[in-house]
């Protein structure tokens, strides 16, 4: 009976090893020629190097250093024994121990996975997958199929489709890894690796995240920047070291240890590593320029920025320390002037007078894709639009010191009844001259020289500036009831420093394809066609340092500096500007709250003239004080201030004075007459030094 049984089970034992080994081998059989034909597909290591669907664009600034990145950065192809060995070591420490003995797939390191993942409660393919670099870098290509927009709305899509984890997948994995296994060498497949792998800030390859981070290639990185490179792989964007250095650093740390532990660094390294950690570039490190890259972003062809293919070089006129300067001052500003908790928002834009933008902040937070309160933000303008209408008066002929007055008016508007418009002190000081009017902001009188050289003139002159949009067609115009952007009205007042032309604000200066030495294209703005004569533009220019030296805009005083410039408040303070400029940058400064909010307590004289004298304070620093361009009055219109106290013109007609006895002064120098009575030694003497190192060109 027994031995009846014992045949039975060998028989069996039989049939089972016999069916059994049979499909073993035909299993095998079929896994191979799975392998060899996938291995038989398989391009030259150098067409799978660079798999992006998508260009990068470089970013220099003014001295041709790199500020900023935009799309997929690829440094170019390197090779696994081009690069500094302390890498490779990095790499197969943190990722594949055993990676130059597998053959493309580790059962050992899948056994360990699924055990880690059982015993943390989460399914066998679930967190830890025990993947080879062979089997990552198989994941990275996508198990050779290629980006098709038909089948993935874009390449997001696509990779995360690439990346799914499921049995099938995990199957087809494993045979394309063995298939390179096949195909290619070890250091072949790791030299597509270290060229595929994603190591966050939009880098792709351990030559573009060197560059990157370092400002090193990958040629050269320290054993303490291999580590935190290696370390990224885990988790790209949690360590890239631009988002916290600090948790860069401890990744790091414990990848040091693995190389330690894995012999791949003695004692010595291992403490240089620890006591020196990798440090980032000056570039990486000050993440500035945010918001005027992604301006000139948008401000070139969309082909060769934002959905470029090419892999894209820009130069611009960024000025890494203006930009700094502008930056630090708002935060001092914010910091000591106002309040905590505020939800107020303020805007920068520095220029030269051709319209190069040397620094741009867009809002409080500076970093890359906010919104940018500097180009995007349509505000009214209130006076800061004032220049304008005395840049059309005096561009008809007219005089500084022509006299307008400031006396109750009201205008009859058709559907709208009777519109009476106001000072901002609710006071009328009678006839006064067009410096007083504008130093000191009266309304009534920038209505009245409107309406008297023409709203259309206004516009005009407004418009050919480069304020877009429509502008009022009412007499509210005069007073700044048009909507613009900070960058276009820095840009117009750049028209008045450099003379009367009209400028398009720039930041792209060229943009060259990478390896190519001609630009396929030039600078995208400079100074256009002449809108004002050049002497109106002088006085005006004058007239405006009248506002800084007298009137609202005191503020903004820089000692030492000739600063000319104009405030801004809008009806209920809902917006507050200060626009100024000094012999070679035009800056401007808006303040607000993005829903709209009355501002408390601030106008344009106010913080954002202290803004924009923190900014310019930091700009000039160092520099040697030069005049402004400007001119004051020549003789004719409003005449000259006599003895009496009277204003006279050529015909002796007299007219009443100012009414500031500084700005009587200045006239009567301009005109070669006697100073007022009024005007006591100092202020004359003063006065008079001033216009003397002015019209000496001192």
């Amino acid at each position: 009976m027994l031995g009846a049984l014992g045949g039975l089970l060998r028989f069996l034992f039989g049939v089972i090893w016999a069916v059994g080994w049979r499909m073993g081998a035909v299993a095998v059989l079929v896994l191979g020629l799975a392998v060899a034909y996938d291995a038989m597909k398989l391009p030259r290591v150098s067409a799978l190097v660079d798999g992006r669907a998508r260009g990068s664009v470089t970013l220099l600034d003014r001295s041709g250093q790199p500020f900023a990145w935009r799309g997929d950065q690829f440094g170019g192809m390197i090779t696994a024994d081009e690069v500094s060995p302390h890498l490779v070591n990095a790499v197969v420490a943190t990722e594949d121990r055993r990676f130059w003995w597998h053959p493309g797939i580790d059962p050992q390191g899948v056994a360990s996975a699924i055990r880690i993942n059982l015993s943390e409660g989460r399914g066998p393919l679930s967190g830890n997958g025990g993947s080879t670099i062979t089997q990552q870098t198989a994941k990275l290509l996508c198990l050779g199929r290629p980006f098709d927009p038909s089948q993935w709305k874009d390449e997001a899509a696509y990779e995360a489709d690439c990346r799914r984890t499921t049995l099938t997948r995990k199957v087809q994995e494993a045979i394309y890894a063995m298939a390179m296994e096949l195909r290619y060498s070890k250091e072949e497949i790791l030299t597509i690796y270290l060229n595929r792998a994603y190591l966050g800030a939009g880098t792709r390859g351990f030559e573009a995240a060197a560059q990157r981070y370092f400002g090193v290639s990958a040629r050269d990185v320290t054993p303490a920047e291999a580590a935190m490179l290696a370390g990224l792989l885990k988790a790209p964007t949690t360590y890239a070291p631009t988002n916290s250095l600090e948790r860069a650093r401890d990744r790091a740390n414990v990848v040091v240890g693995l190389m330690a532990e894995q012999g791949y660094l003695d004692a010595a390294q291992v403490a240089e590593a620890r006591e020196h950690p990798a440090e980032l570039s000056g570039a990486a490190a000050t993440r500035t320029g945010g918001a005027f890259a992604d301006w000139v972003m948008d401000s070139g062809p969309e082909f060769f920025t934002r959905d470029t293919t090419e892999d894209v070089t820009i130069r611009t006129t960024l000025d890494p320390r203006i930009q700094r300067a502008a930056e630090d001052a708002l935060t001092s500003v914010f910091a000591n002037q106002v309040r905590a908790g505020s939800k107020a928002e303020a805007a920068i834009v520095v220029m030269s007078s051709d319209g190069a933008v040397r620094a741009m902040v867009g809002g409080r937070e500076s970093g890359a894709g906010q919104f940018n309160r500097a180009t995007m933000a349509l505000r009214q303008t209130g006076s800061s639009f004032k220049p304008f209408v005395y840049a059309a008066a005096l561009d008809l002929g007219m005089h500084p010191a022509d006299v307008i007055e400031d006396t109750p008016l009201c205008m009859s508007i058709a559907g709208s009844g009777n519109w009476c418009p106001d000072n901002y002190d609710h006071q009328f000081k009678g006839p006064i001259t067009l410096i007083q009017a504008l130093a000191e902001s009266r309304n009534i009188p920038a209505v009245r020289l409107s309406e008297l050289v023409g709203r259309e003139n206004v516009r005009n002159v407004a418009a050919q500036f480069g304020i877009q949009g429509d502008l009022a067609l009412g007499p509210a115009l005069a007073l700044g009831a048009s909507e613009s952007t900070l960058i276009q009205m820095t840009g117009a007042y750049a028209g008045i420093l450099n003379g009367g032309s009209a400028v398009t604000p720039y930041g792209l200066v060229d943009l060259t394809l990478q390896g190519e030495e001609e630009p396929l294209m030039g600078v995208g703005g400079g100074i256009r066609e002449r809108v004002i004569r050049e002497d109106a533009a002088r006085e005006l220019m004058w007239m405006m340092w009248r506002v800084v030296e007298d009137g609202t805009g005191q503020r903004a005083r820089i000692p030492g500096w000739q600063i000319a410039g104009k405030t801004g408040t809008t009806q209920a303070a809902r917006d507050a500007w200060f626009i100024g400029f000094s012999a070679d940058y035009v800056t401007g400064v808006w303040m607000g709250y993005d829903d709209n909010t009355p501002l408390k307590g601030v106008t344009g004289g106010g913080l954002p003239a202290d803004i924009w004298r923190e900014t310019m304070t930091r700009v000039l620093d160092g520099e040697a004080p030069r005049p402004l361009p400007m001119a004051p009055p020549a003789g004719g219109g409003g005449g000259f201030v006599q003895p009496n106290g009277l204003l006279a013109d050529g015909s002796g007609e007299p007219f009443q004075s100012t009414g500031d006895p500084a700005t009587d002064a200045a006239l009567a120098a301009a005109f070669g007459a006697p100073a007022p009575a009024g005007a006591n030694d100092e202020e004359k003497n003063a006065v008079l030094d001033t216009l003397l190192s002015i019209l000496s060109g001192q």
